[in-house]
C-alpha cells in the first residue's frame, strides 16, 4: 500500500500530514526586508552560554538589596520555557522580600486567545487573593502577554516589565520567528487575537533591552518614546534576562520605583 493510500484510509494522519505541512511552509516563508536588524549568527551562537549557567550558578554571589515596596509580582516564561525558566530570578526576587508567583500555564507555546483568557482569570485571582495591584515581569514572549494582559487590566496591574520582549517593529526582525511559526501554528504578523502589541499599556512599562541580545533586535526590544515609558540597556544574552545578575538587579530596581 502506497503512502498516499494509507492517508486515504486513515483520515486523521491525512489531516496531521496536512497540518505538518502548513507548519513546515510557514517556517519556509520569505521576508528577507523584515528580517533588517537582527542579531547575526555569531550573536545568537553566544546563546549557547545558557549550556554554562548550572555550572556558573553555585559560584555566583548577587548582594540582594532588601525591598522598602513589597509588591505582588507574576513571572511570565518566554516561548517554548516554562516556570522552571524563572525560578531562579523568582528566588532572588523573593529573597528581597517579595511575593513572587507562576502565570499558571505551564510552558509558553505561543500566543492564543484560549491562553490569554487563563491569564486574565490567573490576575484577577491573584489580585484578589492579595489585594494589591500586581506587577508583571516578563521575558521575551512573556513580556508581550504582560502587555497584553495590562491592556485588558490596567486596574489590576501596577507595573509592566519585559525583558527582551519583541514589541516594537518588524515581528521578523528576530532569529527564532521561523521556529516559532512552525510551532505556534500562525503567522508572528498575525496571531490570533485581536491586538497591536506596540501600543503601550495605560500603566508605567519599562522595557530591558540589550545590545548583546542573540535572538531579538535590540531595537525591537527597547522600543520607541511612546510605546513604553522608559528602556534600560543591559549586557547580557537574550537567556540570560532571566539570571544575569545586572537582570535581575535591575528588575528589583524598578520594582523599588513603582
Amino acid at each position: 500500500m502506497t503512502i498516499q493510500e494509507t492517508l486515504l484510509d486513515n483520515p486523521r494522519a491525512a489531516l496531521a500530514e496536512t497540518e505538518l505541512m502548513r507548519r513546515i511552509a510557514l517556517a519556509a516563508e520569505d521576508y528577507p526586508d523584515e528580517e533588517r536588524g537582527k542579531p547575526d549568527i555569531l550573536r545568537f551562537m553566544g546563546e549557547l552560554e545558557l549550556l554554562l549557567e548550572p555550572a556558573r550558578r553555585p559560584f555566583r554571589r548577587i548582594d540582594i538589596p532588601k525591598t522598602t515596596n513589597p509588591q505582588t509580582i507574576i513571572v511570565m516564561p518566554g516561548f517554548a520555557t516554562g516556570p522552571n525558566r524563572m525560578r531562579y530570578m523568582a528566588e532572588k526576587l523573593e529573597e528581597a522580600g517579595h511575593r513572587t508567583k507562576r502565570w499558571g500555564l505551564g510552558r509558553n507555546w505561543g500566543v492564543a486567545e484560549a491562553s490569554m483568557e487563563r491569564l486574565e482569570e490567573r490576575l484577577i485571582d491573584v489580585h484578589e487573593r492579595y489585594e494589591q495591584p500586581v506587577a508583571l515581569v516578563g521575558w521575551s514572549l512573556g513580556g508581550l502577554y504582560a502587555r497584553e494582559l495590562a491592556k485588558r487590566h490596567p486596574d489590576r496591574v501596577s507595573k509592566v516589565i519585559t525583558m527582551g520582549s519583541p514589541f516594537s517593529g518588524s515581528p521578523r526582525a528576530n532569529n527564532v520567528w521561523r521556529v516559532y511559526q512552525a510551532i505556534a501554528g500562525h503567522r508572528v504578523d498575525k496571531p490570533p487575537i485581536e491586538t497591536d502589541v506596540s501600543i503601550k499599556p495605560p500603566v508605567e512599562t519599562v522595557a530591558l533591552w540589550s545590545p548583546g541580545d542573540g535572538a531579538i533586535a535590540p531595537r525591537s526590544a527597547a522600543g520607541l518614546p511612546e510605546e513604553r515609558d522608559r528602556a534600560i540597556a543591559l549586557r547580557c544574552t537574550h537567556t540570560g534576562f532571566t539570571y544575569a545578575p545586572e537582570s535581575i538587579l535591575a528588575v528589583l530596581k524598578e520594582l523599588e520605583r513603582s
